[in-house]
C-alpha cells in the first residue's frame, strides 16, 4: 500500500521542477534554439513594409518579447488556456508570406497597422473555435501523427543547412569552406559532447556545443559584434508603436487562413510532443494549447508582434535530452521577455553565428524525424493501406522541400497552405487515414464497420495520462497505448 501510495504521489516529468541552475541553463539552451527562428520573420516583414535597420530591430525585440508571453500561457497556462506541456511558442513562418505581400501592397505608413489588425482578427477566431479544432484529435492515431512528425523533422533540415552555409543566400561567403566547416566542427562537437559527458552536463550539450562554435567562430572571423555595440540597454515594445491597427477584409481573410494553418501544425506538434514526455495530448490539452496559441497570437499585435505558433525545432531540443519539465520551457520564456526589454541582452544571444547555430539544428531537427519514425515503428505499418497513407502523405509533404517553385503558377492564397509541407502532408494524411481506415470499412459480416469504435480507440491512444488506455493482447508500444490503436 506504502509503494502504491509513493507512486501514485510521483509527479509526472513534466511537472517537476529542478535546480535554479538547472532550470536556468535547460531554459536558455530552448531560446538559443529558437531565436534565429523568432527573429527570422521581421527581418524579412520589417523592409517589406519600408521599415529603416533602427526599426527593424524594434520589430526584432517586440518578437523576442510576446514569443515569451505565449510561452508562459503555453507552459503555465491559467483557467482552460495553455497545453501546459514543455511547448514553446513563437512567431510562425506561415505569416511571413502573406504579411510581405500585404506590406508590399500598401504604403508604409499603413502597412504593420493593417497586418496588426488582421492578426488580431484572426487570434480572436482561433480562439473561439479552438474547442471545435481540439476535437479533430480523434484523426490523428499513429500512423498520422508519426507521419506529421517526421515531416517536421525533415521540414526543418533545410533550415539547418541554409544556417550551415550562412543564411544570406546573397551574401558572398554563403556556402563557403568557412561556414559549412564551422557548421561541420558544431555537429561534431556536439556529438562528442553527448558521447563523453553524463547527467546533466549531457542534457546541455547543444548550449555548450553552440558557447564552443561561438568561441571558436571569434578568431576565425564569422562572430559579427555591430549589433553588441548598437544596442541599448533597456527597451520597452511600446504598445501599438506602429499606429493603431486598421482592419481590411482581404488582409484579414489571409491571416485567418494562416491562423488555421498554425492550428493544424501545433496540434500534429502537441501531439508529437505528448508522446516524446510521456504524457500524450488528450483533446482538453489540445485545447488548451490551441487557446494559447491563438490569444497569445491576438496579444501579440499590441506589443507590435505577429502570429504565434510552435517551435517544432525546441521538441526536437526536448526529444534530446530528456528534459521533459514544462518550467524548464517555461524560465526560457520568462528569459525571452528579457531579451526583448535589454536589447543588449538579445544582442549577446545573436553573437551565435548561422553556421554553428546549423551545425547544432542538424542534430535537433534530425532528432525530431527520429522521433516520428519511432511513432510509425508502432502504427501497424504491415498493413499496406497504413503503408500507402505514410507514403502518400510523406511525399505530397516533401514536395515544397524538393521543389519549391512546385505551385509557383497556383493563386498566391493557396500557398499558403501549399509551402507548408507540414500542414499539406498533414491534410494527406487525416483524409486518407479517414478514407482507408474509417470511412467504407466493412465487418467480415459484410455490415458496416463501427466508426465510433474506431474513432475511440484511436482517441484512447492520445488519452488522460491519468487513465491510460488498457494494451491490446500482448503488444504494447513506448507510451503504453495500445499497438492495436495505429491501425486507425
Amino acid at each position: 500500500m506504502t509503494g502504491q501510495k509513493s507512486e501514485g504521489d510521483r509527479k509526472h516529468p513534466v511537472d517537476e521542477t529542478l535546480p535554479p541552475l538547472k532550470m536556468f541553463t535547460s531554459g536558455l539552451q530552448h531560446v538559443a534554439a529558437m531565436y534565429a527562428g523568432v527573429v527570422a520573420p521581421p527581418m524579412i516583414v520589417g523592409p517589406a513594409c519600408g521599415l529603416n535597420a533602427t526599426e527593424t530591430a524594434f520589430l526584432m525585440g517586440a518578437s523576442l518579447f510576446t514569443a515569451g508571453i505565449a510561452t508562459l500561457l503555453q507552459t503555465l497556462g491559467f483557467w482552460k488556456v495553455g497545453a501546459k506541456l514543455p511547448f514553446v511558442n513563437g512567431v510562425s513562418f506561415a505569416g511571413v508570406t502573406p504579411m510581405v505581400a500585404i506590406g508590399k501592397a500598401q504604403s508604409p505608413d499603413n502597412a504593420l497597422p493593417i497586418i496588426f489588425g488582421a492578426v488580431i482578427v484572426a487570434g480572436v477566431l482561433g480562439f473561439l473555435v479552438a474547442p471545435y479544432f481540439s476535437k479533430l484529435v480523434r484523426f490523428f492515431p499513429p500512423v498520422v501523427t508519426g507521419t506529421v512528425i517526421t515531416l517536421i523533422g525533415v521540414s526543418l533540415l533545410p533550415v539547418a543547412f541554409n544556417w550551415s552555409q550562412g543564411g544570406n543566400d546573397r551574401a558572398p561567403d554563403y556556402g563557403s569552406l568557412t561556414n559549412i566547416g564551422m557548421a561541420a566542427l558544431t555537429f561534431l562537437i556536439v556529438l562528442v559532447l553527448r558521447r563523453v559527458l553524463r547527467g546533466f552536463l549531457q542534457q546541455i550539450a547543444i548550449l555548450l556545443g553552440l558557447i564552443a562554435g561561438t568561441l571558436i567562430a571569434i578568431p576565425v572571423g564569422i562572430t559579427n559584434f555591430s549589433a553588441l555595440s548598437e544596442a541599448s540597454l533597456v527597451g520597452f515594445p511600446t504598445p501599438f508603436h506602429f499606429g493603431a491597427p486598421q482592419f481590411d477584409i482581404a488582409a484579414i481573410v489571409s491571416m485567418c487562413i494562416v491562423m488555421l494553418v498554425c492550428m493544424t501544425e501545433s496540434t500534429a506538434d502537441m501531439l508529437a510532443l505528448g508522446r516524446i514526455v510521456g504524457r500524450p495530448a488528450d483533446e482538453r490539452t489540445i485545447e488548451g494549447g490551441l487557446r494559447a496559441d491563438t490569444l497569445g497570437t491576438a496579444l501579440s499585435p499590441l506589443f507590435n508582434g505577429f502570429a504565434n505558433s510552435a517551435f517544432a525545432q525546441n521538441i526536437g531540443l526536448v526529444a534530446m535530452t530528456k528534459v521533459r519539465s514544462r518550467f524548464v520551457v517555461a524560465t526560457g520564456g520568462l528569459i525571452l521577455i528579457v531579451l526583448g526589454l535589454c536589447p543588449v541582452a538579445a544582442s549577446v544571444i545573436s553573437l551565435v553565428p548561422l553556421p554553428v547555430l546549423g551545425g547544432a539544428g542538424i542534430v535537433l531537427f534530425g532528432s525530431v524525424a527520429a522521433s516520428g519514425i519511432q511513432t510509425l515503428a508502432s502504427a501497424a505499418m504491415e498493413k499496406g493501406d497504413n503503408a500507402l497513407i505514410v507514403a502518400a502523405a510523406v511525399g505530397i509533404g516533401l514536395i515544397p522541400i524538393a521543389a519549391p517553385d512546385f505551385y509557383h503558377h497556383l493563386p498566391k492564397d493557396l500557398l499558403v497552405v501549399l509551402d507548408s509541407g507540414i500542414s499539406t502532408g498533414c491534410l494527406v494524411a487525416i483524409v486518407l487515414n479517414l478514407a482507408f481506415n474509417h470511412f467504407g470499412r466493412k465487418t467480415a459480416d459484410g455490415g458496416a464497420a463501427d466508426e465510433d469504435t474506431a474513432d475511440g480507440t484511436a482517441a484512447a491512444a492520445h488519452g488522460d495520462p491519468e487513465t491510460p488506455p488498457q494494451p491490446a493482447p500482448g503488444t504494447t508500444d513506448e507510451a503504453g497505448a495500445p499497438a492495436a490503436a495505429p491501425a486507425h
